[in-house]
């Protein structure tokens, strides 16, 4: 039964692909669409307002600033709510102010997409704050994330630098994509039981008499945009565990379609954009069979359980895990959560097997396996873009891609966006490691222990937010390096595919020929996947080994 509902869900995302991609083709359409007469005067009086001209178009640099500078300025707003939460109005059940460390991580968190969270929501935000400093920022960081890859895409097919207006990109997302059908999901959620109010803690009395309080909030707008906009955190500290934010099957299956959706679909998009659907069929195949891959070892490793368990007459492992999602529901819901980094948790993973355990790191390690919205597709075509140049070495050949030639400027851009992931989680955690105060936060010894810093800066170098557990990470060493982390991983990434783009936009296109290697066959669908494994394999596999592979082999020991 468990694996059935595995496939079941995997083929209704499946089915959402084609339609939800093509509906993200028109939102982008700068030319007159039916959606413009709907969404149109809205727009409009929002661009109005905020001074900007709809039909001004931006070369890389001047997309990469209005990007930066709209997104500084965001953080700096969401630092001053966290840091005087204490004096503003939605505060019933009076929360005091964040800490200076901590505000920066979060604000830092949140504007990056990350969504990491070094605090429990229910304990350390007030209503206010959850709706305007993480609630309205999820809905941007998203909307930056899809606008950055949207523009990517115009800079592959473009004949003249124009990547199109960020300001315009960034609506457009909001207006017609994450707000319609947050709302959507929100009302199924309270449908499902999730609170949605604006009232303080309620007051209960149990079965045996003992008085309780019972936090609530406004959970289901949060809920239903956090996986939609694969954003992760979560309005109370055990996450998508609790049964307020996801209380059922249903609710648990609503949420893992919703961060399948757009990622997923945005491959598509790409294909019809670029007008070579097999190009994009392609990559989606590439990014499919990692994703299964993954699935399929957490959950093999999660129904085989440890000897340990075995000992004991258990056969798998349920622990960590809530009942109403079994061993399946908890299995699916880690590799979708890390295949698209969102960072959301029905489970803790770090009562996942070793073996479990590592897929969710080796996803985000990857960082590719479809990916947020908007970024995982950026990091998709950054391999796409290394794997034809190293074909074109192999073979003799000028490497293009989609008729333009990959230079030595996209080569070295390539090479930075590639080697900050790594080194931002390599060298963070060996930091973490000579750092007194840093080892003490870690509450198992050994492997684990490893594991369970190298996840924490793993996740927030690759914008995914969910957290292994085990690691008191509320400390000043955490919340800036981690804060710092984050703000890089995004960012630096970004500039660079970004300027990769705006190099492609001013470059003749070459007509294809019979030497012209091919780019949208199962062939090079392949050799895209053995790269993907083996650059990653080459720059994680030694931590790695240190960690969850060591785990595992210790347990028969």
């Amino acid at each position: 039964m468990g694996l059935i509902q595995v496939v079941v869900t995997l083929l209704i995302a499946g089915l959402l692909v084609k339609p939800v991609g093509t509906y993200l083709v028109k939102v982008f359409d700068y030319e007159t669409t039916g959606l413009d007469r709907f969404f149109g005067p809205v727009e409009r009086f929002i661009y109005r307002l905020i001074g900007v001209r709809e039909k001004e178009s931006m070369g890389w640099k001047k997309y990469v600033f209005a990007m930066l500078l709209t997104n500084f300025i965001m953080m700096m707003f969401m630092y001053v709510i966290f840091r005087i939460q204490k004096f503003l109005p939605l505060n019933p059940d009076m929360i005091d102010n964040m800490p200076p460390a901590l505000a920066f991580n979060t604000a830092a968190s949140f504007i990056t997409n990350t969504n990491w969270q070094a605090y429990s929501g229910e304990n350390s935000l007030s209503y206010l704050s959850q709706m305007i400093a993480i609630t309205f920022p999820m809905f941007t960081s998203a909307a930056t994330g899809f606008a950055v890859a949207i523009a990517f895409i115009r800079g592959l097919v473009a004949r003249q630098n124009n990547l199109g207006n960020f300001y315009v990109d960034l609506i457009r997302s909001i207006t017609r994509v994450f707000l319609p059908l947050s709302f959507i999901v929100a009302l199924f959620l309270v449908f499902q039981g999730v609170p949605q109010t604006l009232h303080g803690a309620a007051d209960a009395t149990t079965l045996e008499g003992a008085k309780q309080m019972i936090t609530r909030g406004p959970v289901a707008s949060l809920e239903s945009i956090k996986h939609l906009g694969t954003n992760g955190g979560g309005y109370f500290g055990t996450n998508s565990a609790h049964p307020f934010e996801n209380p059922t099957p249903l609710s648990n299956l609503m949420e893992i379609l919703c961060m399948l959706l757009l990622p997923t679909a945005l491959v598509y998009a790409f294909g019809v954009m670029i007008k070579n659907k097999r190009q994009g069929w392609s990559i989606f195949a590439a990014m499919g069979i990692m994703f299964l891959v993954f699935l399929s070892i957490v959950f093999i490793a999660e129904y085989n359980g440890t000897p340990a368990l075995h000992a004991l007459g258990v056969h798998g492992n349920m622990e960590g895990k809530e009942v109403r999602f079994g061993t399946s529901g908890s299995a699916l819901f880690t590799a979708v959560t890390t295949a698209a980094t969102t960072g959301s948790v029905n489970n803790m993973h770090d009562s996942l097997t070793p073996i479990g355990g590592l897929v969710p790191l080796g996803e985000m390690m990857l960082n590719n396996v479809f990916g947020g919205k908007g970024v995982g597709l950026l990091n998709g075509l950054l391999y796409v873009i290394l794997t034809v140049f190293i074909c074109g070495l192999m073979v003799g050949r000028t490497p293009e891609f989609l008729g333009k030639k990959i230079e030595s400027k996209e080569v070295k851009l390539a090479s930075i966006a590639l080697l900050v992931h790594p080194v931002l989680i390599l060298v963070s955690t060996a930091i973490a490691f000579v750092t007194p105060s840093a080892i003490s936060s870690i509450a198992n010894p050994g492997s684990h222990g490893l594991t369970e810093v190298l996840y924490a800066f793993t996740s927030g170098a690759a914008n995914n937010g969910s957290a292994f557990a085990g690691l008191a990470a509320n400390t000043t060493f955490y919340n800036i390096a981690i804060g710092l982390v984050m703000l890089l991983g995004r960012y630096i990434s970004i500039i660079a595919m970004l300027a990769i783009a705006g190099s492609f936009a001013t470059k003749k296109v070459a007509a294809a020929t019979s030497g012209t290697f091919r780019t949208d066959t199962p062939l090079f669908t392949g050799i895209l996947v053995v790269i993907i494994v083996v650059i990653g394999a080459l720059t994680f596999f030694p931590a790695l080994a240190l960690g969850p592979i060591a785990e595992h082999l210790g347990m028969f020991h």
